[in-house]
């Protein structure tokens, strides 16, 4: 139930790219390059076996699931090696993507790039406002946003209408545009990768540091909610003759901002469970209504889908908030300490901090 995360890039000479990192501070888990591979055909998520084992290491769990004959194990063998393959293309392909988009791509709506206290709602610098103050304490802030019944969720407005609409309006030029387009994730075939258009440096940065830090820190202490030092931004796209819905799983982030743009739409509500470690059979879901402009804010590890949106399209700003001080320790992917390899951006939000002997790991190879 993980969802997959390209290694971010930054743009380089575009000047879009993160200005929190420098050369090589950021890393990824080589894990992304042996766990949660995902076979579509037997629903089922496994770790990269060696060459020639997937049906020694799998062949039981496999069987169970249909995959019997000779055939049906050399065609899964081949999807394994294509998905690592593409996986260790993500960071050059996108490089490439970003290269061309800085160069070629004519915004419509550029003053949507740069961050500005109009695009807020008015109830969101509320609470920001009261979040930075020296007086600022988890009961008052808990006054100012609305609870949900799911635990440790909570909402509250954050942008204008009218900037939610300005904003997919760019996104929906882009996507009209011959521009290539890198896609989310696995489990997200619709929308687009926003450090990719160059909206990192001058938008999601600044609401993540200026806006968005000050309530994680109070709201998620314990989730590194006061050390958010990166991030990945992306939006998603739910329609009847797309994506429809959004299966359960959890977040590779310590904190996510989950913003509903719009537009016309019913149905597609989110839901939650429980936190990953808590078995699925043990946990009763509840939903949430999205509405336009608001925010939910949640643990990245806090177990959510989302339902079959039933008419119209929706687009929702999902940011995925990280610290490295909490993920240093133990990735949330795979639950080990972190393996680092080399990354440009953001990568997945590790340092060398804690671990100075930083190398690139080999990966999986397979026949």
């Amino acid at each position: 139930m993980e969802t997959e995360r390209p290694p971010e890039v930054s743009p380089g000479a575009s000047g879009s790219g993160p200005r929190a990192s420098g050369p090589g501070r950021f890393s990824s888990c080589g894990c992304f390059f042996t766990d949660n591979i995902f076979l579509s055909r037997y629903k089922l998520h496994l770790r990269c076996p060696e060459p020639g084992r997937l049906e020694r290491d799998w062949g039981p769990l496999l069987r169970s699931k249909g995959c019997v004959t000779e055939e049906d194990f050399r065609n899964a063998q081949a999807q394994v090696v294509e998905e690592i393959q593409r996986r260790k293309q993500l960071g050059r392909q996108s490089l490439e993507r970003i290269a061309i988009i800085s160069k070629e791509y004519k915004p419509l709506r550029p003053e949507v790039y740069i961050l500005q206290e109009t695009f807020l709602a008015p109830e969101f610098l509320d609470v920001v406002a009261y979040s930075k103050s020296s007086a600022a304490n988890v009961d008052g802030l808990l006054s100012r946003v609305q609870t949900l019944p799911a635990s440790g969720v909570y909402s509250f407005p954050v942008f204008t209408d009218e900037f939610c609409g300005r904003l997919i309006e760019e996104l929906e030029h882009f996507e009209s545009s011959d521009m290539p387009k890198g896609r989310p994730n696995t489990m997200n075939n619709y929308g687009v990768l926003l450090n990719e258009l160059g909206f990192d440096e001058s938008l999601v940065t600044p609401l993540r540091e200026v806006y968005l830090q000050p309530i994680a820190r109070l709201l998620y202490p314990d989730s590194g909610g006061g050390s958010l030092d990166t991030h990945k931004a992306f939006v998603v796209k739910y329609s009847l003759n797309q994506d429809l819905e959004l299966s359960f799983h959890y977040d590779n982030a310590e904190v996510t901002l989950n913003v509903c743009l719009g537009k016309d739409f019913s149905g597609g509500n989110l839901y939650f469970g429980d936190m990953r470690q808590v078995p699925l059979s043990e946990s009763e879901c509840t939903e949430i209504e999205h509405r336009v402009g608001r925010g939910l804010l949640h643990r990245g590890q806090h177990c959510h889908g989302a339902l079959p949106i039933t008419h119209g399209e929706r687009c929702n700003l999902i940011v995925w908030m990280r610290s490295s001080q909490v993920r240093n320790q133990l990735c949330p992917m795979c639950n080990k300490k972190p393996q680092l390899v080399e990354a440009v951006g953001f990568g997945d939000g590790f340092t060398c901090d804690s671990a100075p002997d930083v190398h690139t790991v080999d990966v999986c190879s397979l026949n």
